[in-house]
């Protein structure tokens, strides 16, 4: 991913974000942190080095996806000041349950 036009990874001690910036919009892949340094800040230090990242790299607005029921990564987002903008309805399988919706979210880096 990141070796596509505009990708390019961030890491940390326990962690990594991946995004990439296309035409000024930049999109969070992904995020993870290892379980055992989970709550220790490395999700937030993570997202605002993939902003600043992104910023760098020339993008003006920042958009990703999580599952409705990833109730950590939403507060990590809200808190952070991203918005929820639409949603994919019933968008992630779940084993032996019902899907659930995908929220869009997205931030100016402005």
């Amino acid at each position: 991913m990141i070796e596509g036009p505009g990708g390019f990874a961030v890491d940390a001690p326990d962690g990594f974000a991946l995004g990439r910036v296309i035409a000024g919009e930049a999109e969070l892949l992904t995020i993870a942190v290892d379980p055992a340094a989970q709550g220790a800040g490395q999700g937030r230090a993570l997202l605002d080095a993939f902003e600043e990242a992104a910023r760098g790299r020339a993008g003006e607005s920042a958009f990703l996806e999580v599952a409705q029921d990833n109730a950590q990564a939403l507060a990590l987002y809200r808190a952070a000041g991203w918005a929820e903008t639409g949603r994919r309805p019933g968008y992630y399988a779940r084993v032996g349950a019902a899907p659930v919706d995908a929220i869009l979210m997205s931030k100016s880096l402005l």
